[in-house]
């Protein structure tokens, strides 16, 4: 059964270095090197030590084209969203947004309700529509985009492009 997580203490908070050993503890369970989404970690970022999380979190915060957001629920950091403007140079192949939830936290609807609060993010930017990308395998975030309203705009064999309203 979900639930529903706007009533259990759940928030979306700006990155910060104060969370380092939060974040941390999330990666362990995600597993380091593996595809983060939300957080926006490339393979330069060295997130081990304290000065390249440090380096990482001023990059995504000064990334003036991208809102970054983790998602929180009594101290623990259940993952990652990201909502990218229109001059963002990933939107055409990535979207407007892309998120994770680390395992042990999946079902809960978790996905849902952080997309929803960044589409409010997107209305506030003046967004009127916002993409999503998906695999073609990844049923929960399928579903997570199409019970946020997406419509799917085309498929191919790896990924399934869909459409978001932005309601104001």
């Amino acid at each position: 059964m979900s639930v529903d997580p706007r009533t259990g203490g759940m928030e979306l908070v700006d990155p910060s270095y104060d969370l380092r050993v939060a974040w941390l503890d999330c990666r362990i369970e995600w597993g380091p090197g593996l595809h983060e989404d939300g957080f926006g970690l490339t393979a330069d970022d060295d997130v081990d030590s304290a000065r390249g999380f440090s380096d990482w979190i001023d990059r995504i915060r000064s990334d003036s084209d991208c809102t970054y957001r983790w998602i929180m629920e009594g101290g623990r950091i259940l993952g990652g969203i990201a909502l990218r403007d229109d001059r963002h140079d990933s939107v055409e192949a990535l979207g407007h947004i892309g998120y994770g939830v680390r395992p042990s936290d999946r079902g809960r609807g978790i996905a849902t309700w952080a997309v929803g609060e960044m589409l409010r993010v997107a209305a506030g930017l003046g967004l009127r529509r916002i993409t999503a990308v998906c695999q073609v395998g990844n049923s929960a975030s399928i579903r997570t985009v199409e019970s946020v309203g997406g419509k799917r705009v085309y498929r191919t064999e790896s990924v399934v492009l869909y459409s978001i309203p932005v309601l104001r």
